[in-house]
């Protein structure tokens, strides 16, 4: 059976991703409009990240990376039966771990809304929502986990359209949570809550057609001794932490910001989901797509098809991390002015929001190269180079936070603001969120380095001829197009005064204007579609 090229089939699972992004932008406007930044969302935010890393490490991170090498291995070289019998082992052995896991976490809910958000202990009542948001929402690990597994398996048969729209059905949920349902609840945020939980169910019934579709849909079993399970956890315990770093980061950031000023946990989670934006349409794209790629290549001992793969993920994630970032730099204020600046979400907001956009984005290009240079280890079934390198960048991050918040809070506290300590001050100080972004940029470009440090060193990639060329043609682009878009804010500026429709008139234009005159430039340049096929 031919495999489509990878630039097809990134286009697809970015076509699906597109679809949910679009509409996750309208589940933030909804949330923004609906609740603003107050105690109300901090509470929501950190109830939600907590099993919402936990999906990421399980479900995005750690399982699927090793999941999916094991499987197309299984898939190429043994029968049909003992593919399904991997499958269905799977299924049981991460479904019964993850129903204890779900289980202590909803009975130490308490505990552990004390321990990532230390800050809010000082306020029962935001302190008491926050837990009973957390036993609501923690069972949705257990459902979306499933879900990951299940995508794992279409994707290795080259589906990667349905499992990159799954999170269309959360965000539709989302939605009516905050619009419709809020009113209905007594303490109107407890609505988002159950909103995620129904999602989490939905989406794993919307999974299991498809997988009866090629045969692969079977009861699960519990599979501990399965040589194929083990070999699963095997690669999967040392990356538990190593390939989701960002989410610890993000988690440890969580821990601080309960201690700054009330809306900073809201301003940090509304920067993180529209950095995922570009992120998830292409970043998380390209590492999904790349994955199976990798993996047949060296199960196969193809190592220049493995240099080739590898050579065209860090191409296409660099052609489009490198303007998507210089453009949410720039265009921070404009775009969340335009997208959540309305109802109950402040122009205060808008500023403090952009603070964290502009410094977060700044990290976008080592947040999508790592999504590439990343399964190039675990194609090979090595896990202790990356866990390596996240360990350091880890470390990295916490200092740089403590760094460059105590920095801000030096510049911009006030004389009255420091009257009851430093310490203190931190929650009288707006902006001070806008460190913690930092950080996060920063340390993503130290876990980058190490990461390509250590292929160069391994050998397993060479790159391919024509980088400087590419290379020339992209920062000439970028350049035009950090002109025009420079012109445009100079021309506009007051963003926050205008109505909603001339809000969406001008960001449109200024978006359109640098989108084509980033084009124009590359392809004058001599670019060509076709040097982004793939194999």
């Amino acid at each position: 059976m031919s495999r489509p090229s990878l630039l097809r089939s990134m286009l697809s699972f970015s076509g699906g991703t597109f679809v949910s992004r679009i509409l996750g932008l309208v589940r933030e406007q909804a949330i923004a409009y609906a609740f603003g930044a107050n105690a109300a969302t901090d509470a929501f935010w950190v109830a939600f990240r907590i099993p919402n890393f936990l999906r990421r490490l399980f479900a995005e991170g750690s399982f699927s990376v090793a999941f999916v090498p094991v499987l197309t291995e299984v898939k190429e070289t043994r029968s049909h039966a003992e593919l399904k019998e991997l499958v269905a082992r799977t299924a049981g052995t991460l479904g019964g771990v993850l129903l204890l896991v779900t289980a202590l976490g909803m009975l130490g809910a308490d505990w552990i809304a004390g321990g990532f958000a230390p800050g809010s202990i000082e306020q029962p009542e935001k302190f008491a929502l926050t837990t009973n948001l957390l036993r609501v929402m923690f069972p949705f690990l257990l459902f979306v986990s499933l879900t990951a597994l299940a995508g794992g398996v279409l994707n290795s048969f080259h589906r990667f359209m349905l499992p990159a729209l799954t999170p269309v059905v959360m965000n539709l949920c989302m939605i009516a949570g905050a619009l419709w349902a809020a009113p209905h609840f007594d303490v109107p945020i407890m609505a988002l809550g159950w909103s995620i939980l129904v999602a989490g169910v939905l989406q794993l019934l919307l999974q299991l057609p498809a997988l009866r579709g090629i045969g692969l849909l079977a009861l699960p079993r519990w599979g501990w001794r399965h040589t194929g399970v083990r070999r699963i956890l095997k690669l999967m315990v040392p990356t538990l932490f190593g390939s989701s770093v960002a989410q610890v980061n993000l988690l440890l950031d969580t821990v601080i910001a309960s201690l700054l000023i009330t809306g900073s946990q809201t301003w940090l989670a509304q920067t993180d989901r529209l950095l995922e934006f570009p992120l998830g349409i292409f970043g998380v794209a390209l590492g999904t797509v790349i994955l199976p790629s990798l993996s047949r290549h060296h199960v196969t001992t193809d190592h220049a098809g493995f240099a080739r793969a590898l050579d065209w993920g860090l191409r296409t994630a660099l052609l489009i991390a490198l303007p998507a970032m210089l453009a949410l730099v720039l265009l921070a204020k404009p775009i969340i002015a335009t997208l959540l600046q309305h109802g109950r979400f402040t122009a205060h907001d808008v500023d403090m929001a952009a603070l964290s956009l502009s410094a977060l984005a700044f990290g976008l290009p080592a947040f999508a190269l790592v999504k590439v240079v990343a399964p190039a280890f675990y194609a090979r079934q090595d896990t202790k180079t990356p866990v390596r390198a996240g360990i350091v960048a880890m470390v990295a991050n916490m200092g740089l936070n403590v760094l460059f918040v105590g920095a801000l809070l030096a510049l911009w506290a006030r004389p009255d603001d420091l009257a009851g300590g430093w310490f203190a001050a931190l929650s009288k100080v707006p902006g001070l969120h806008m460190g913690l972004a930092l950080a996060s940029a920063l340390a993503s470009y130290l876990n980058l380095a190490q990461l390509w440090l250590a292929l160069r060193r391994d050998g397993v990639y060479a790159s391919q001829p024509g980088w400087g060329r590419h290379l020339v043609r992209l920062i000439t682009a970028c350049a035009a197009m950090v002109a025009v878009l420079a012109f445009g804010l100079w021309h506009w500026s007051a963003w926050g005064e205008w109505s909603v429709m001339t809000r969406v008139t001008r960001l449109a234009m200024l978006i359109g204007a640098g989108g084509a005159t980033f084009l124009a430039v590359l392809f004058g340049a001599g670019f060509r579609l076709r040097e982004l096929r793939g194999v």
